[in-house]
């Protein structure tokens, strides 16, 4: 090592960082382009002056600049070529001029919603390289298709639950930005798996447009879900019904509690919150009733409006007492698709209105690949669950075991 370093030294005069930088650059070129003629001579069956084993009337034609991007910066490189236009490099192949996967970086970056101009900046602080606004929206447009086809692919037949939900984001229209929802489906397999199934951009949102996402997904191949966990969307449990009549509609308790608890002063809701608790975490429907009497009595004089959001809506609530308690837990909120939500939004906050629907939804569906490669571990407790949705609907799941 030191023998080569004394070498490098009498050659390049290093005395800095920078100097040691630009002679691993300069290895790196000429490693690249040894590399090349290395190709060039297993393609044409011979090496240069080794006229005896030709035995092809193609031949080297000299060579051609070109610069490429490395980690270390960019470098001029003299790539051969070949009479007949024939030879393909795979080092560096033709009309590619980075090695570094700088595409997949520029993928990574957006995803994590950086800017075109944060990502030009980015990636000239750490490569010493300019990238146009321009090609990186090249880059991020190359996903467009592949989004195309995760809208399009195909599903599994049945999923004992679903999660619909819905975020919202600004587009602009012309000079004017309007509110576009960003429509949300999760669905857990029956080998106990999240996975997103559906996720589109449409206008505010509407029971109609929720009806023909589920129509999508049946022609994607769904024939049956379980139970859909919903907020309170008026004519949601229709427009699901009208797709999957068995599909039982279970409101999503997370969205009542902030309903309810918009009525209740700061300091009283951790109490209130408590109350609604002894309901909904009862061991059975009779205990959840009780507790419901006593909150009913407790709050009603204090935050009428409050308590008549649960009244108008405790039927959804007694309906969880259906289930077993771990089936319930589930299904009371939809965790699972608030806590995806929640990657979303980090993305998609402070960005104010985005230029169209396309630019949205490359920045979620990125979004979306980078948090699904966690989801492959099957969810906590499901051999339980999957057992208790087995008695519970025999004809619908067996049959795809």
């Amino acid at each position: 090592m030191n023998q080569l370093f004394n070498l490098l030294q009498d050659e390049y005069n290093i005395k800095s960082a920078s100097d040691i930088e630009a002679v691993l650059l300069d290895m790196f070129g000429g490693f690249i382009e040894q590399a090349l003629e290395a190709e060039l001579d297993q393609h044409l069956g011979y090496s240069r002056y080794d006229f005896r084993n030709k035995s092809t009337s193609n031949a080297r034609n000299g060579r051609q600049s070109k610069t490429i991007q490395t980690r270390l910066g960019e470098t001029t490189i003299q790539t051969p070529r070949d009479r007949q236009g024939s030879f393909e490099p795979q080092i560096v192949p033709k009309r590619q001029t980075n090695v570094i996967g700088i595409e997949e970086k520029i993928l990574s970056l957006y995803a994590k919603g950086l800017s075109t101009r944060d990502i030009s900046k980015t990636l000239a602080e750490i490569y010493g390289f300019e990238t146009s606004h321009e090609t990186i929206s090249a880059v991020t447009d190359k996903v467009i298709p592949l989004i195309q086809d995760w809208q399009q692919r195909p599903l599994e037949p049945v999923y004992p639950i679903i999660y619909l939900d819905a975020l919202h984001v600004k587009v602009r229209d012309g000079m004017s930005a309007s509110n576009k929802a960003v429509y949300c489906i999760i669905g857990v397999s029956l080998d106990g798996r999240k996975d997103v199934l559906s996720l589109s951009i449409g206008e505010a949102e509407s029971a109609s447009y929720w009806m023909s996402l589920l129509d999508e997904l049946k022609a994607r191949g769904v024939q049956d879900i379980c139970i859909a966990c919903v907020d309170g969307l008026s004519g949601f449990k229709q427009a699901i019904q009208a797709v999957f009549p068995h599909a039982l509609v279970q409101r999503c308790l997370v969205h009542l509690i902030r309903q309810s608890t918009k009525f209740v002063s700061y300091q009283d809701r951790k109490s209130f919150c408590y109350d609604l608790k002894q309901i909904y975490q009862a061991i059975n429907r009779s205990v959840a009733e009780q507790a419901f009497e006593t909150f009913k009595n407790k709050w009603s004089p204090l935050v009428p409006l409050a308590v008549r959001v649960w009244e108008n809506n405790i039927e959804e609530v007694y309906q969880l007492f259906n289930f077993p308690k771990e089936i319930r837990k589930m299904i009371y909120t939809t965790n699972a698709i608030e806590s995806y939500n929640s990657q979303l939004r980090k993305v998609l906050k402070g960005k104010g209105a985005f230029p169209n629907e396309t630019s949205v939804m490359k920045l979620i569906y990125l979004q979306t690949m980078e948090v699904t490669k966690k989801w492959r571990r099957q969810l906590s407790n499901w051999s339980q669950i999957l057992n208790q949705l087995l008695i519970l609907y025999p004809d619908r799941l067996t049959p795809y075991l």
